[in-house]
């Protein structure tokens, strides 16, 4: 993480951070000088319930800010987690080192220019409007709990970009893969992006990132972004196939219990 630190282009992780947060939008957001805190009830997500530094030089006062955040973790019944990106200060990240506090989560957030000839196929894919439908597909297809349904759909109903819910569906299977696209200015997010075990390897993946990324582009958008976990190897595999290459990583820490 260190060296990702030192190589980020910081205007642009900024401009990728701030579109992030706009696209997965989190209940609860209160600033303690350039640090975000963000927190959902509803949904247990990380993104959505963790500490974002957001300027490298904000590092005052670590011990009492870290601590007036996990006051307000705990009220919400979580634990302190704080997100490291590249706009996190040096002196937090040795803070965290000295105590080790361990990494449990990586991130690489990658960008692709969306090809301005369409090289989808012929049938466009229409994006959903009921998002209760779209939820309960995705939790179908992970195998989630159905009690996440009213969380999950509350984070996409305060989404205020313009976004794609896509599903795809077998006759016999039922759900098989879903995406969500978030069109924000030149910008369009990949998200959720979920498919079936049984129908992995068979191109359904690659149909329905084409499908999103057509959507975005017949909406004016130039590059599309998205975040993916490092140890989720054919995710990784799948996305630079499109072209999507790295810009950052980003990771979890928090205090050993």
């Amino acid at each position: 993480m260190q060296d990702t630190i030192l190589k980020a282009d910081l205007p642009n992780v900024r401009r990728l951070e701030a579109v992030g947060f706009r696209a997965w939008p989190a209940a609860s957001v209160q600033y303690d000088g350039s640090w975000l805190v963000r927190l959902t009830a509803g949904h247990d997500s990380k993104r959505l319930n963790s500490v974002n530094p957001l300027d490298p030089s904000d590092s005052r006062d670590i011990a009492i800010r870290l601590e007036k955040a996990a006051k307000r973790f705990s009220d919400y019944g979580r634990p302190l987690t704080v997100r490291q990106t590249p706009l996190t200060p040096p002196e937090l990240i040795a803070y965290m080192n000295e105590r080790h506090w361990p990494v449990f989560s990586e991130t690489i957030v990658m960008m692709a220019d969306i090809p301005p000839n369409d090289t989808t196929e012929a049938i466009e894919h229409l994006p959903l409007r009921d998002v209760g439908r779209f939820v309960d597909a995705r939790l179908q297809i992970c195998g989630e709990s159905a009690h996440e349904k009213a969380g999950l759909s509350e984070i996409i109903n305060a989404i205020k970009p313009e976004c794609g819910l896509f599903l795809f569906e077998s006759p016999e299977e039922g759900p098989i893969a879903v995406s969500l696209a978030v069109h924000d200015n030149d910008l369009a997010g990949i998200l959720q992006v979920a498919v079936a075990d049984n129908v992995r390897r068979q191109g359904v993946g690659s149909s329905i990132v084409n499908a999103s990324l057509r959507w975005a582009r017949l909406r004016g958008a130039r590059t599309a972004w998205l975040a993916v976990e490092a140890d989720n190897g054919p995710a990784v595999q799948l996305y630079r196939k499109f072209g999507f290459k790295d810009v950052y990583r980003y990771c979890y820490r928090r205090a050993e219990a």
